[in-house]
């Protein structure tokens, strides 16, 4: 059975590549917020009409609003491009996935509002929100075509250095800690608040059966012991927060009394960053190693 499995690397790209990732994750910001924005109108105009029609002064409520396509979206990107002639300079297939991701945001949204309906419940999704560059996650995909030059998006060693070759960006260094199997279908470039770049592999692969266990064991999550298992094992609840909080308080105040914007404030704002990302990487090392020990070792 063929399964998708995404890797991801520490990568470092040389001055010209990061202008342009951060060209590509502005332009994928414009035309989500664009499209988002048109979307946005038409369901203004159906409300607009829809409480003329509440309040009388309208006999019915004509005015039918379609839900959000994104093939007619991804046609109108054509146009838009002609209008915008720097959305020419990323890569095309980044631009038409920031829509197919909006899409699949808004079909998620209307599922949750038909399902509260017939439940008669409160929805639990929210509309999608436009994206601003102040959000921590910047970032953009790119998918992986056949051309006659070869695969878009593919990886190779050079001289004991690896190096992966994006769309519109080149041949960038990374630095790869394990293999990549399967077949690669997109790549992920990211932007961190702490000022690192990352690269994530998306693949498609066959499924690998693990080794056969006679031990089963239960698990009941606690708060004060972070896993209780049926034996009577317990794992301790690391609180790797709880471990940095004086540390990262001291930043914080540090961050606090920095002119907003100034050379030194953008420094700490960085040191600050790294704090809540160590945090972050324990926590994802702690419950990795624990999950594949509890799977390997157990049916």
């Amino acid at each position: 059975m063929l399964i998708h499995k995404g890797y991801k690397f520490r990568c470092f790209p040389t001055e010209e590549q990061e202008t342009m990732i951060r060209k590509t994750i502005g332009c994928v910001r414009f035309v989500f917020n664009f499209a988002l924005g048109n979307q946005r109108k038409v369901e203004n105009y159906w409300q607009a009409t829809e409480n003329l029609y509440q309040s009388g002064m309208l006999p019915s409520n004509e005015w039918k609003g379609s839900f959000f396509n994104a093939a007619k979206a991804q046609r109108d990107l054509t146009e838009l491009k002609k209008n915008h002639e720097w959305l020419k300079e990323p890569d095309s297939t980044s631009l038409q996935f920031t829509l197919q991701a909006l899409g699949e945001a808004y079909g998620s949204y209307y599922k949750d509002q038909r399902e509260a309906k017939l439940k008669k419940k409160k929805p639990t999704k929210g509309k999608p929100k436009f994206k601003s560059k102040k959000n921590d996650i910047q970032s953009f995909t790119s998918k992986c075509n056949q051309t006659k030059a070869g695969r878009t998006i593919r990886v190779e060693q050079r001289e004991n250095k690896w190096y992966v070759l994006l769309p519109k960006i080149g041949w960038m260094l990374f630095s790869k800690s394990k293999d990549i199997k399967g077949r690669i279908l997109k790549a992920t470039v990211r932007y961190t608040p702490s000022g690192k770049f990352f690269v994530s592999f998306t693949t498609e692969q066959e499924q690998e059966t693990s080794q056969e266990s006679l031990f089963a064991t239960g698990i009941d999550v606690g708060l004060k012991d972070f896993a209780t298992f049926s034996d009577g094992h317990k794992i301790a609840n690391p609180k790797w927060f709880r471990r940095a909080e004086e540390k990262l308080a001291k930043a914080q105040r540090i961050l606090a009394r920095r002119q907003k914007g100034s050379a030194n404030w953008e420094k700490q704002r960085i040191k600050v960053a790294k704090l809540y990302e160590k945090i972050s990487n324990q926590r994802n090392d702690f419950l990795h190693k624990l999950s594949t020990s509890l799977v390997n070792e157990n049916q």
